[in-house]
């Protein structure tokens, strides 16, 4: 059959399953919104601005297990989704990005709104195209889907001439995709399988590091598997929370610049610490010739390039996850560890790190747990980035597989809300939390429009302290009490929330944290709650800059005070 192509791409758009397009209309993309209404099926989200459509299609991605999709027009609106593309491209999210571009024979002419997007985001994204034959548009998306979502999965984006949207052409959709030169799928040898399960049998002080591939692979069965089998402590990274049950008497929360302080000594103690997943990233590791001194490194990924990258491995397992875990644990010895678990339980009795002071004020440690308390267990949380992110991932301890979504390797402020959106469009039925800095909240606020007019139940938590709370932390410890541009002018985040037709509550006092999260959770629909945390409470555990991992600062205040009953 003959179509436009802006048909072929809601056409290939149908045919991958597509139910949701996050984006943005400009005359470089009006072609495809014109043929919108040819496909019902297909949901088109309008968002306030590019970068929130490439973080909604990111959290969309991320619970879904589908590549998220979003649009733009060319110029200024292509450039709006780089945030989002690279914030995807460094926690490994599948996006296919289509960008509409100036008519062909201007390309290069410097155009109204022309940017070279596909030069812009080379770096970032697993490939990208700029389409200049309508006959190629329906194998180019074939393609991106198949690029995007396996392997390591990542964005791709494709810019596609305004005229190319027009032009005509007989429609054959690609069955199969044959890419030479991409072969993602591969298998680990049998000898380094077992080689890996030798360590593991003769470890006396074993840990597993878990990141975002035992999520990506859905390996959580077998992840679980190996570390009850072999009786092995897991910590998860960042991204990696979810991927291991918080309630399992195994897990131990989080490691790195401001993990558990337990975990941070016990990785220096052991003899061999298994990555599965990760990237061993410097926030994670801190100084790199201090990490692990005493183990061996097994490293499990599916991306051979991140293999010995930062940190030397004794074994290399380069494959995915789910399939390397299935080949490993039937090699794997029952194992007891009892000195080993008793090692730990000291150090975390010793440094409870993430006990709350039992003092009056509002501290946001506080209100995060009693969010988490009150929700229940099916809850979705999408995190800013900052010092609520933080105190957000060290109180996390649940059991929902995936539930917490947050932008790890780009660190993006202003992923809070537009995420959050995503989120609960791919979720519609699930309570969904958007903890947020007041710095980040301000940054894509004008997405809230969007929860309003697509009818979205979010829940907001505004940690406001005031401050860029990170910075000023590091400023006061790092450049001699220096506070320089942290200190933040705030809009009544109340009365915003009622100019767009929102419910807004306001929290300054310890006893209204439990009844606010208790009336947002009753509302029906979206809701923010100003909550007027302790304006300079700093962050601990803490790893200074360039220290290592036993170099972290546990909790240096409040120790009289600290509630060891609050430590998991």
């Amino acid at each position: 059959m003959k179509l436009t192509g802006a048909q072929i791409v809601m056409e290939c758009l149908a045919r991958e399953g597509v139910e949701h397009i996050f984006g943005y209309p400009g005359g470089a993309n009006l072609p495809l919104y014109d043929t919108l209404r040819q496909y019902p099926q297909i949901q088109h989200v309008l968002v306030r601005h590019e970068q929130a459509a490439a973080h909604a299609a990111d959290a969309y991605a991320r619970l879904t297990g589908k590549p998220g999709v979003c649009w733009a027009t060319s110029g200024p609106g292509a450039t709006n989704l780089v945030t989002g593309i690279a914030n995807a491209w460094m926690d490994s999210v599948p996006l296919v990005c289509i960008t509409g571009s100036v008519v062909s024979w201007l390309i290069g002419r410097d155009g109204f709104q022309e940017a070279d997007i596909t030069g812009i985001t080379l770096p970032i994204t697993k490939q990208n195209y700029l389409v200049l034959d309508v006959d190629d548009l329906a194998g180019t998306m074939r393609e991106a889907f198949h690029i995007a979502s396996t392997g390591r999965p990542g964005p791709v984006l494709i810019d596609i001439p305004r005229d190319l949207q027009q032009a005509e052409t007989e429609f054959e959709y690609p069955e199969k995709v044959n890419i030479p030169s991409y072969t993602p799928e591969v298998e680990v040898e049998s000898g380094l399988i077992k080689k890996a399960a030798q360590l593991i049998n003769e470890a006396d002080r074993p840990l597993i590091l878990a990141g975002h591939g035992v999520i990506i692979s859905k390996a959580y069965d077998e992840l679980k598997e190996l570390a009850e089998r072999a009786n092995i402590p897991v910590i998860c990274t960042l991204l990696g929370l979810g991927g291991f049950p918080g309630s399992h008497e195994l897990f131990m929360g989080m490691p790195g610049m401001h993990g558990m302080y337990w975990n941070n000594i016990a990785i220096g103690e052991a003899d061999l610490v298994m990555g599965i997943g990760m990237r061993f990233d410097d926030r994670v590791t801190g100084k790199l010739a201090d990490f692990a001194p005493k183990a061996k490194i097994i490293h499990i990924d599916i991306d051979p390039a991140e293999i010995g990258k930062n940190v030397k491995t004794t074994v290399p397992l380069n494959g995915d996850v789910k399939r390397v875990l299935t080949d490993l644990n039937p090699l794997v010895e029952p194992s007891k560890h009892a000195a080993w678990h008793a090692r730990i339980r000291d150090l975390r009795h010793d440094h409870p790190s993430i006990a709350i002071p039992n003092v009056d004020k509002v501290l946001p440690q506080y209100v995060i747990k009693k969010i988490y308390e009150l929700s229940g267990p099916n809850a979705y949380y999408v995190t800013g980035v900052g010092q609520h992110q933080m105190w957000a991932a060290q109180h996390f301890w649940s059991d929902n597989p995936a539930s917490f979504i947050t932008s790890g390797g780009l660190g993006t402020m202003g992923f809070e809300i537009p995420a959050a959106i995503g989120a609960q469009f791919a979720k519609p039925k699930d309570l969904v939390w958007s903890i947020c800095g007041d710095g980040g909240f301000q940054m894509t606020m004008q997405e809230l429009a969007t929860c309003v007019e697509y009818e979205l139940p979010i829940k907001f938590a505004i940690i406001n302290n005031d401050f860029l709370g990170m910075v000023r932390q590091w400023q006061h410890n790092y450049y001699d009490k220096n506070l320089q541009s942290v200190k933040m002018l705030q809009p009544d985040f109340v009365k915003m929330a009622d100019a767009f037709g929102i419910a807004g509550l306001r929290v300054s006092d310890k006893s209204q944290v439990e009844p606010a999260i208790e009336d947002a959770l009753r509302h029906p629909g979206p809701v923010v709650i100003d909550f007027e945390v302790e304006q300079e409470e700093d962050l601990f555990p803490a790893m200074p800059p360039g220290a290592a991992l036993s170099e972290t600062i546990d909790q240096p205040k409040f120790a009289e005070e600290l509630e060891k009953v609050s430590t998991p």
